[in-house]
């Protein structure tokens, strides 16, 4: 348990959240969502958390453990082809995950995900909240629409809308 993270997970808000993440931007990001579903047969959630409290912090929870953990919560995992995908943002670390479902992970390499991520917190870190979700989520519409192409009359299974937390 690092004492810098433990400080800095509380003093990070949900008012920073919504600086970061004002209205124009998350209805950016849903349209960004609902275009990329039209080309492929995958289904996308964004969440963005601004920091994790209590037990799960100061045991030491990671985000890539939260987002496995949000995944699930969620039921990105339930769709009818395994092709779930969660871009998760925990703001407080500055830390991208994406988890995908199994159909998706048979396909695609997890050091993809991983550039994606890397992609996503370098705009961060030049404060393009944003934009730098728009492009992570163009960026795994691409490898979607390799694996998964849209076979016509995709349904939407899973909400569009970004979550914050």
């Amino acid at each position: 348990m690092k004492i810098e993270r433990i400080v800095k997970h509380l003093f990070t808000t949900q008012a920073q959240v919504r600086r970061h993440f004002d209205r124009s931007s998350l209805t950016a990001i849903e349209s960004a969502i609902k275009e990329s579903e039209t080309a492929h047969a995958g289904e996308i959630r964004f969440v963005v958390e601004d920091a994790l409290d209590g037990l799960p912090l100061f045991q030491g929870q990671s985000a890539r453990e939260r987002a496995i953990d949000l995944f699930s919560q969620l039921r990105v995992w339930d769709t009818q082809d395994n092709t779930g995908v969660l871009i998760y943002l925990l703001l407080a670390d500055r830390a991208v995950e994406i988890v995908a479902d199994r159909g998706i992970n048979e396909k695609v390499d997890s050091q993809e995900w991983r550039k994606i991520c890397q992609q996503m917190e370098t705009a961060f870190m030049q404060s393009n909240y944003g934009s730098g979700v728009v492009s992570g989520v163009h960026a795994v519409t691409q490898h979607l629409v390799q694996h998964f192409p849209s076979v016509g009359g995709n349904g939407n299974e899973l909400p569009d809308k970004p979550v914050v937390l």
